[in-house]
């Protein structure tokens, strides 16, 4: 299948909100709280005249997703990049053509397009910020075999998810990650 084919097959912006059910309301509190800087609007009109057009392959309860999600759905709007969605786990294969490190399905990815369907770039599935922030974290868990693991693992990520939605350097991080991307 090429990618125009997976394209449409993707969900909308909306389609894919509305069925979300792990993440949903962190999502919007991102996308509500987050506005791009009117500083970029020439980079925005430059984008629009390339006609863009991007698929996302992400999961409802991916932390990353709920981090990058709606801070990309701001530029694509400013872009004017038409996105649909697909899930990672109902669409393997072209989720196995983008694995990160070329052996992991990392989510969220993006995968943008030209008019005539050739992909341009791809990002995802985290700003090199994030990356480092989440490697500090996981570095402080104790070893996998012992007792408190997966409490500490549980901590940790409860502790991630509410940086990722509270802390607006990381979404700045996100923000100029996918505009380095698309520059």
């Amino acid at each position: 299948m090429n990618l125009d084919e997976w394209f449409q097959r993707g969900m909308t912006a909306q389609e894919y909100v509305d069925s979300m059910e792990t993440h949903q309301e962190n999502l919007i509190y991102i996308y509500e709280h987050f506005s791009v800087p009117k500083e970029d609007y020439p980079l925005f009109e430059s984008l629009q005249k390339r006609d863009l057009r991007a698929i996302v392959l992400t999961e409802d309860w991916c932390g990353d997703a709920m981090l990058n999600i709606p801070i990309y759905l701001r530029f694509a709007e400013a872009s004017h990049i038409q996105t649909r969605f697909l899930l990672r786990d109902e669409n393997l294969e072209l989720m196995d053509q983008y694995l990160t490190n070329g052996k992991t399905r990392s989510i969220p990815k993006m995968i943008f397009i030209a008019p005539n369907g050739e992909e341009i770039t791809n990002w995802g599935p985290r700003a090199p910020e994030l990356q480092e922030f989440l490697d500090d974290s996981v570095a402080n868990l104790p070893d996998e075999n012992s007792p408190d693991f997966k409490d500490k693992r549980r901590q940790m990520l409860t502790f991630i998810t509410k940086a990722y939605r509270d802390h607006g350097d990381f979404w700045d991080n996100v923000y100029q990650d996918i505009k380095r991307t698309l520059s």
